[in-house]
């Protein structure tokens, strides 16, 4: 008799962005005369750079000739693409990541998800609250955790993020957590965490034989200097970090699909024996037997982000974003609601005061206006909403408006 896996059944009824989007279905259907402006999901609107379209296409005109097609590449990324990545991503900033550490692949979320299957069933989480759904739910359909009680699964160290702390969280007990997942600049608050934060964290992993999983997918909004752009700018981090990195809201690829990940050759992980093992072997066995690659023309695509018009083009998209983000950030001070984020960040986390839910409500009825419910990222988030950044100057403008009527 077949049987399902049963640790899916813990899982919340629906995704948080699926929710989401029913609730937003039926208000439109029922409302059909009402325009919606989107500020939850982080989904871009600009079109992508213009050196990315031209590499894009003629990475597509290369598949025309039998001369330069491509069939299959290889599964970890092209060379042309890592060692650009590696070059301009970590050497420009003094890491010491070279381009056979890095894995391309069609997405971060994918990666952030896939990771876990490389560690024991019974490793021991340590995970933000509020963040990003993937990592416990992944962790969950993996069968490291107990049943969801208060909004809180068994078997997770949560770590609060609160306004009390900055909403970056404080460094677990000694020796209670095996895998640790960090995301900075955060998403969903925005905050981001200064080099001594993550020094501490890098030096608990050591101290504790722990991996840090940091997710590093809005990095090309960091605007001050003296915040890290990867963990790899702390002393020691090659020895306990692995890394993922997007292109999605870099330069507009969410609909374009691409991403690496960075395994440090030296980083290793026990057996139950008590011998250590490659993590990076063990991705790249993991890599290159479940993915097949990134396309051909993607890849070119993403290459020409390093391009002296690659990167004038993305930091003028990432400027535009961020231009959107400092509206809302203003809007909302006016508006007396304390918040986060909105200046390294495109998004703007917002302590409204009342329930998540019945604020993302009184917008879309109200204001038309779609927002994240805070208490989608866990219990810490009530109250709160999340603001993204991602539309045009416009709507944001027209939402802003609408929304100082309604709240």
């Amino acid at each position: 008799m077949i049987r399902i896996n049963e640790h899916y059944t813990k899982l919340k009824a629906s995704y948080l962005f699926a929710d989401i989007a029913r609730r937003v279905a039926a208000y439109q259907q029922a409302h059909p005369d009402k325009a919606v402006i989107r500020l939850g999901i982080g989904d871009v609107t600009e079109p992508l750079p213009p050196a990315c379209i031209e590499a894009l296409h003629a990475g597509t005109d290369e598949l025309a000739h039998r001369e330069t097609f491509h069939g299959y590449g290889p599964e970890q990324g092209y060379a042309f693409l890592r060692e650009a990545i590696a070059a301009h991503d970590y050497a420009a900033r003094g890491c010491d990541i070279s381009a056979d550490e890095v894995f391309v692949s069609d997405g971060s979320k994918c990666d952030c998800g896939n990771i876990q299957e490389i560690f024991s069933t019974d490793a021991r989480l340590a995970i933000p609250d509020p963040v990003y759904p993937v990592y416990v739910d992944t962790n969950v359909m993996a069968g490291r955790t107990g049943s969801a009680a208060d909004g809180r699964y068994e078997g997770i160290t949560y770590l609060d993020c609160t306004p009390a702390n900055g909403y970056v969280p404080a460094l677990p007990a000694p020796g209670v957590v095996d895998l640790i997942y960090l995301c900075f600049p955060n998403n969903p608050t925005g905050a981001v965490a200064p080099r001594e934060q993550l020094a501490a964290w890098v030096a608990y992993a050591r101290e504790n034989r722990a991996i840090i999983l940091y997710d590093s997918a809005y990095e090309s909004f960091i605007r001050d200097e003296k915040i890290p752009r990867s963990i790899y700018e702390i002393p020691g981090a090659r020895d306990v970090a692995i890394e993922f990195r997007s292109f999605s809201k870099t330069a507009g690829f969410t609909g374009t699909r691409c991403a690496y990940t960075v395994i440090p050759k030296n980083l290793t992980a026990l057996d139950a024996s008590g011998k250590e093992h490659s993590l990076h072997a063990l991705w790249n066995r993991r890599h290159t037997t479940k993915f097949n690659g990134v396309s051909y023309p993607v890849q070119r695509a993403a290459a020409a982000i390093y391009t002296d018009a690659g990167r004038r083009q993305t930091r003028a998209l990432t400027d535009y974003y961020l231009g959107n983000a400092a509206l809302i950030r203003a809007a909302m001070q006016k508006l007396g609601l304390p918040c986060v984020g909105g200046d390294n960040s495109p998004y703007i986390w917002v302590n409204t005061g009342r329930d998540s839910w019945e604020a993302f409500d009184r917008l879309l009825n109200d204001a038309q206006v779609v927002v994240t419910p805070g208490a989608g990222f866990g219990r810490c988030g009530e109250n709160h909403i999340r603001i993204s950044a991602f539309n045009s100057r416009e709507n944001v403008e027209t939402a802003l408006e609408r929304v100082a009527k309604a709240l």
